[in-house]
């Protein structure tokens, strides 16, 4: 059977989506092509907005709306400490966890030799320019002094936050490498096994890293 080629169009467009099939694809198009006006509408509406309205904050380099993004802007954060992830989509994961009052700084990708992406392909060059030290001459260090001056309150944490795979560890070791001679603390996330997992079915890897994360009980 022929298909319409705005079908065909819009089938081809969602299959560009990652994790999007070609039966998946179909199921969306004939879907919308079903449901309400007000639907297509709405979503022909948040696409445009999307391009249109988001942009990359100067500062940790994340998606926002304004610049700096709400996060930075936000006096009630821990200025002293950076959680560096790999995409925008982990910052929404560890908000969502409401576990770190920190600040972020997004990379936007790993280092991946068989795909081409070097250290230069990432946000590294902005977050080594966010540890340099702030000095102000005659102005003494406290934190709401600083945020009264609109002056940066130095680093000194970093939270290495990309995932335990080959090329996310890889990424953490070289900036581990790049951060250490400045005399900050660097630490990184747990790993072990999830909750609700059965330890049986864990890989050697897993396990070993979460023994050696042990905590007291």
């Amino acid at each position: 059977m022929k298909v319409p080629k705005s079908v065909a169009d819009l089938i081809e467009a969602f299959e560009a989506l990652p994790g999007i099939g070609p039966k998946t694809a179909a199921r969306l198009t004939y879907y919308l092509l079903h449901a309400p006006d007000n639907l297509s509408q709405k979503l022909s509406e948040a696409l445009s907005e999307l391009k249109l309205k988001t942009k990359i904050c100067s500062i940790c380099q994340n998606i926002t709306e304004t610049d700096p993004c709400e996060i930075c802007d936000d006096p009630q954060r821990d200025q002293s400490i950076i959680c560096v992830v790999e995409d925008p989509l982990d910052v929404w994961a560890i908000e969502k966890s409401a576990s770190f009052v920190g600040l972020y700084h997004v990379l936007h990708g790993v280092i991946a030799p068989l795909e081409n992406i070097g250290p230069e392909d990432l946000r590294i060059n902005e977050l080594l320019a966010r540890l340099k030290p702030v000095h102000t001459p005659g102005v003494k260090s406290g934190r709401n002094l600083e945020s009264a001056l609109g002056v940066r309150q130095a680093v000194k944490e970093i939270i290495l936050a990309t995932n335990p795979s080959m090329e996310g560890e890889a990424t953490a070791m070289y900036i581990q490498r790049l951060v250490k001679p400045l005399d900050i603390k660097i630490t990184r996330i747990a790993r072990g096994i999830p909750i609700g997992a059965e330890l049986e079915y864990a890989d050697e890897i897993t396990v070993r890293r979460a023994v050696e994360g042990r905590k007291e009980y």
